[in-house]
């Protein structure tokens, strides 16, 4: 665990580094500050970069990548760049000219990977994959009977290479995540630290996770920031796992996350935690059949 660029293999043979800079951030943060925290993570060290087509920033985060690889800081196979396709766009003929907008925006020839915003079917995605225009294709906030849905399609190509969820130390998707190892599925952490409460979709009387009593007494301990301590937590449990932040001390202080490790005892009471909060409920989808938060995981 000591190198900062771990990464995991998918399914598919590609690798994910483990630890992301994710990049979502509410309306009113002006784009240009996606731009700048993007080009800072990557300079502290973060390979691997989570944005999506609604976070409406591709194109600042595209020209962050294209600018630390044209002064030589990484090249372009050094960066794994996931985004996503949202939900209006699940019809299978708009699913490519989707891609190739988020592409555009970027200005790249490829994403790593792409990832179904919302369940949906996976068939437009595999042909986006067979084009080279996706190295890989995964899924995001999809329970378990939706996952066993598309493993079980007559005729898959392309398992999902990984389920992207929110997951943290009250919502510690366990059993999902025991789910996504039996099917070589990797769980990645969307929300990793909590919510921030500015969210729309982010209900207002949720505990704040990073004043937890265990969180911070494990922080003490450690000598760490109780984010970090819930970082650490899902690494060690095999997510990947984003981190969200446009703050330079705390994007910097992210990387950190490879510094120390928690003992059996510290994942055990951080295990315990666990009370099911889901800090992002998208209320507007909630009437929809394929709403994944009904059931128990």
């Amino acid at each position: 665990m000591d190198s900062k660029h771990q990464r995991v293999k998918l399914n598919d043979g590609h690798f994910m580094p483990v630890l992301g800079f994710g990049t979502y951030a509410p309306a009113e943060v002006p784009k240009d500050k996606a731009l700048e925290a993007t080009k800072l993570a990557i300079e502290v060290g973060f390979r691997h970069v989570d944005c999506a087509h609604i976070y409406n920033n591709e194109a600042q985060v595209g020209l962050a990548i294209r600018s630390k690889i044209a002064d030589g800081s990484v090249k372009r196979e050094d960066i794994f760049y996931t985004s996503k396709l949202w939900s209006n766009s699940h019809r299978p003929e708009l699913v490519r000219p989707a891609l190739e907008r988020s592409l555009k925006n970027l200005q790249l020839d490829y994403v790593d990977l792409y990832l179904i915003h919302f369940p949906v079917s996976l068939k437009a995605m595999e042909k986006c994959k067979d084009a080279g225009l996706a190295k890989s294709i995964g899924v995001s906030n999809f329970n378990r009977r939706q996952l066993e849905m598309i493993l079980n399609m007559p005729g898959l190509k392309y398992k999902p290479v990984c389920n992207q969820v929110e997951c943290h130390p009250y919502l510690n998707q366990r059993k999902l995540l025991d789910f996504c190892k039996s099917k070589d599925i990797v769980l990645v952490a969307y929300s990793a630290l909590g919510s921030h409460r500015e969210e729309q979709w982010v209900d207002q009387n949720s505990p704040v996770l990073l004043k937890d009593p265990v969180l911070c007494a494990l922080a003490k301990k450690y000598k760490r920031t109780p984010a970090l301590i819930a970082l650490r937590y899902q690494l060690q449990r095999g997510v990947v796992v984003l981190a969200k932040s446009y703050n330079e001390q705390r994007i910097r202080e992210n990387m950190k996350v490879f510094e120390f490790q928690l003992t059996s005892e510290d994942m055990k009471a951080i295990d315990d935690l666990d009370r099911n909060i889901r800090y992002l409920t998208p209320v507007i989808l909630a009437d929809s059949p394929d709403y994944p938060f009904s059931d128990e995981y």
